[in-house]
């Protein structure tokens, strides 16, 4: 049943997390413009969401300050505003030890994870301040590893480190145009690229272990009640995990 009127933008809409927070936004009567490389990918997903209009499929790299501006002037000139940015897009570099990562890698994670979160926020920023009601919500896609490290994830993990700083830096600066952001952390949601966990992924202590999952759409659900709170409450963090994944305790 439809809640909402309000105008979102989702990063890395077309497979996973992202998928599943727009989803959970258009069901709940939110207009989601769905941004991600894959254009194939996003129509379809968009189709899959049964919203119609309400579903923009917007082809968009973060990584390139022209595509961000395109996406939002697109979001803007097709729904009139922007109320939430979900700022979800990113990669990984192959789980290698950090002696044997080229720069090539450490900079594409870096590029796409960080400073295409970054460009997403300026430019939520830059719309949200001068729009009519002022104000908007950004939500940041941190991760467990925004926290603790995996075995051989050195570009990942610092990105997801840095994503805590712009969180903390988006929310103070934000006050003043009444802009709340925020950071979800997320455990071992089951999608394409937590699959493995399934399988066996190396441990700490070097051991290989499976690991428990969670449902993708528990996620997009958490990262619907983030966005439906009035613009004077703030979830600051949230951390969504399986109970029983590694990371409260030691080893």
């Amino acid at each position: 049943m439809a809640t909402s009127n309000k105008i979102a933008i989702v990063t890395g809409a077309g497979s996973g997390v992202g998928k599943a927070a727009s989803l959970a936004l258009l069901k709940a009567g939110y207009s989601v413009a769905m941004a991600g490389r894959r254009k194939d990918v996003l129509e379809q997903a968009a189709k899959d969401s049964g919203a119609g209009a309400r579903a923009l499929a917007v082809p968009t790299d973060v990584a390139d300050p022209q595509s961000v501006k395109a996406l939002f002037a697109k979001t803007r000139q097709t729904f009139g505003r922007v109320d939430v940015l979900f700022n979800n897009a990113g990669v990984n570099a192959p789980g290698v030890p950090l002696e044997e990562l080229t720069l090539e890698q450490w900079k594409n994670v870096v590029d796409i994870n960080l400073t295409g979160m970054f460009l997403c926020i300026q430019e939520a920023f830059r719309t949200m301040k001068d729009q009519d009601p002022r104000g908007g919500r950004i939500i940041n896609n941190g991760s467990i590893s925004a926290h603790a490290p995996r075995p051989n994830s050195m570009p990942y993990t610092s990105t997801k480190h840095g994503v805590t700083g712009l969180t903390k830096s988006a929310s103070l600066d934000g006050r003043k145009y009444d802009i709340a952001c925020s950071q979800i952390d997320i455990g071992n949601a089951l999608t394409e690229m937590a699959a493995k966990m399934t399988k066996g992924v190396p441990q700490a202590n070097l051991e290989i272990k499976v690991e428990p999952t969670i449902d993708v759409n528990r996620v997009g659900e958490a990262v619907l009640y983030m966005a439906q709170q009035p613009l004077d409450v703030n979830v600051q963090f949230m951390t969504i995990m399986a109970t029983k994944m590694p990371f409260v305790g030691r080893g």
